[in-house]
């Protein structure tokens, strides 16, 4: 691409930059900014921070936005911060948000939503409702088997929640049928398993959702646009299938009220294909959307994990889709779009889809992030960066993602930065994470960075050992130390035996393992479980014991855990839980079982890998300690942590200073 004349020439993305119209709108471009989950409402209303946290994506040229969903009844309360979209009070947090979103080109549409049995009646103290008394797979809360007046009253309040959003401002409406829906609850077999008319036949099952649709239609009008967020495919035996919601499309196609088909797929059966982490193909929902776009004339939308502006072209290109939501890609870099227009794609921040910061976090009922993104959820006050008042020479020491986050905000800001890293590259502990097993799009986290400082003044000298004599011989205003952290040495007797070994030293090859190797896991995280399928992938026995009830047991929140206890289990290796370990002799391990304190030997392994987490690398910090008028630390030598923590601390010093 090239920029002649003061106009974008984006000839590269024919099909992702030309509008579309759906309904009665018409988007300015075909990308989405899907539904999802944010946990920034406040009082279950719509709040200034969701307003600007959309209206940043606008900003950053979206053509489309659709909201978090928006319950309809008071008997859905999913969880604790869902915003209650029944409530006439909702209607000037509406307007606020589509005012925010509409000072731009960009259109947005509401999601409604009931999750039917997917509820939680511990929030709401009311039953949950379903089409039949079949509890979800994850929440296991029986519902209660609607009846006709239930269907009547749900109906009604769907309607009410779409003048709300109308009389909000939004430009059109979504429908929830996808993986968190009581509507697709009774489009499923797996959990409708009614004998009236609303159950059996596919017809019989269709019912209930057409009634919702009619009357939602009715309610709004022919003039404004109504579509249906779909579940292409349930993912699971006894479910939907592709062939069924084929037919199901094109009979809500063939009824008249819906202007649009949005897809999903899966449930809360396999919730990692809801929001699939970097072990999952990129694009991997494009052929459900391709089989629905082949029965339909209607717009379709695909979402999954499409993160690049390229794969979205190749997709609208190919007819598989009219229109591509770049979720996780537009929380990570909100100004995607605009980049991708004006051929700045170098300077796009990509999603690796690690999951710690969306996903990990709002599952956990925290409010959304991003590891890469530390402005999510505060756009308000960072949406402009100031320019420093006075320039200063700042010297950071430590060249991974607290200190590459600092460079790249304190020269943005005008101050003269030098970054020494001791190694001959970039990344810090982000490069030795990448050569876990499947982990490997974690280097494009060290590339988006690197991309950023080539456009910006900062000096990097590589394989420079740091001292503080060196530091104090420079004559800079600020020193910033991001010397990041080191595993931490296995303090149990015997743990520093000759074929004892912790990760770090397994991925860089500076471990001889052999042929079979018991595996400490006390990290419950992607240290272990990467480095035990990496060893797994290289033909060595491996056998994990943890501390804890399960392998991978912090992983949950991230959509990993049952992805990597598969492939563990796929590739041999087993398991001992809830195993405290006491003692390592050569090769040889001693431990007791945490509830039945019996003890246990294992032996017959080649060598011992252990995780067990890292300790801070501060010694640095501590030599400068008052001696350097002004010094700070960031990141992991701090205290070691995750990489969202490391960016924000290296973003949030470089503002303050």
């Amino acid at each position: 691409m090239r920029i002649a004349g003061g106009k974008a020439m984006y000839g590269q993305f024919k099909f992702l930059f030309s509008p579309l119209r759906i309904g009665c709108v018409t988007v300015p471009n075909r990308i989405s900014f899907s539904a999802h989950l944010t946990n920034l409402a406040e009082d279950n209303l719509p709040s200034e921070r969701q307003a600007y946290y959309l209206a940043e994506r606008a900003r950053g040229g979206a053509g489309l936005i659709i909201t978090e969903e928006l319950s309809v009844h008071p008997s859905d309360h999913a969880y604790e911060k869902l915003v209650d979209g029944w409530r006439p009070e909702v209607i000037p947090g509406y307007r606020r948000i589509t005012r925010a979103v509409h000072e731009y080109e960009t259109k947005i549409f509401a999601q409604l939503n009931h999750n039917g049995a997917q509820g939680d009646g511990s929030y709401s103290r009311l039953p949950v409702l379903g089409p039949s008394p079949v509890p979800d797979f994850m929440f296991r809360e029986v519902p209660k088997e609607m009846e006709v007046e239930d269907i009547r009253e749900v109906v009604d309040a769907f309607c009410r929640a779409a003048v709300y959003a109308r009389e909000g401002g939004f430009d059109g409406i979504e429908l929830q049928l996808g993986h968190s829906s009581l509507m697709r609850q009774f489009l499923s077999p797996l959990t409708n398993l009614r004998t009236d008319e609303y159950g059996g036949s596919l017809e019989n099952r269709m019912r209930f959702p057409l009634e919702v649709i009619a009357a939602v239609r009715k309610t709004v009008g022919r003039d404004y646009t109504l579509g249906i967020r779909l579940c292409a495919d349930e993912m699971v035996q006894g479910g939907l299938t592709l062939e069924d919601t084929k037919e199901i499309a094109r009979r809500f196609e063939a009824s008249g009220f819906i202007d649009f088909i949005d897809l999903t797929l899966a449930t809360f059966y396999n919730l990692y294909l809801v929001g699939a982490s970097m072990h999952t193909p990129l694009g991997y929902t494009i052929p459900l959307a391709s089989g629905i776009k082949s029965v339909v004339k209607l717009p379709v939308f695909c979402t999954g994990r499409i993160n690049d502006p390229v794969l979205a072209e190749r997709v609208l290109a190919e007819g598989q889709a009219d229109m591509i939501g770049m979720v996780r890609a537009q929380i990570c870099d909100p100004h995607l779009a605009r980049k991708a227009k004006e051929g700045r794609l170098d300077e796009i921040r990509y999603c690796v889809a690690d999951n710690q910061g969306c996903y990990g976090r709002v599952g956990l009922n925290k409010t959304i992030g991003c590891i890469q993104n530390p402005d999510i959820g505060y756009e308000k006050e960072r949406r402009t960066l100031k320019h420093a008042v006075v320039r200063r020479k700042v010297l950071i020491i430590g060249g991974g993602p607290a200190g590459m986050k600092a460079a790249e905000v304190c020269a943005r800001r005008g101050h003269e930065v030098v970054l020494y890293e001791r190694s001959g590259r970039l990344g810090g502990q982000v490069n030795i994470a990448a050569l876990g097993a499947g982990r490997e799009e974690l280097k494009t986290v060290i590339r988006n960075f690197e991309n950023q400082l080539k456009l910006l003044p900062v000096r990097i000298v590589l394989n420079q050992e740091v001292t503080a004599e060196f530091v104090l011989a420079q004559g800079v205003d600020v020193v910033i130390v991001a010397t990041g952290a080191l595993p931490k040495p296995c303090t149990l007797p015997g743990g520093d035996g000759p074929r004892v070994y912790n990760v770090w030293q397994v991925l860089t090859g500076n471990a001889d393992v052999g042929r079979s190797v018991l595996f400490i896991d006390n990290d419950g995280h992607h240290q272990a479980t990467a480095t035990a399928e990496f060893l797994a992938d290289r033909g060595v026995k491996v056998h994990i014991v943890t501390n804890s009830p399960t392998i991978g047991s912090d992983l949950g929140p991230c959509q990993d855990q049952y992805l990597t206890h598969q492939r563990l289990v796929r590739k041999g290796v087993t398991f001992t839980p809830d195993f405290a370990v006491t003692e390592i002799q050569g090769t040889v391990v001693k431990g007791l079982n945490f509830y039945s304190n019996e003890w246990h030997t294992f032996d017959g392994f080649d060598s011992v890998v252990y995780a067990m987490g890292n300790r801070a690398e501060d010694s640095l910090y501590k030599a400068l300690k008052g001696r350097v008028k002004e010094l700070y630390r960031i990141g992991d030598c701090v205290a070691p942590r995750k990489i969202d923590m490391a960016v924000l601390e290296g973003d949030r010093i470089a503002r303050a200073i």
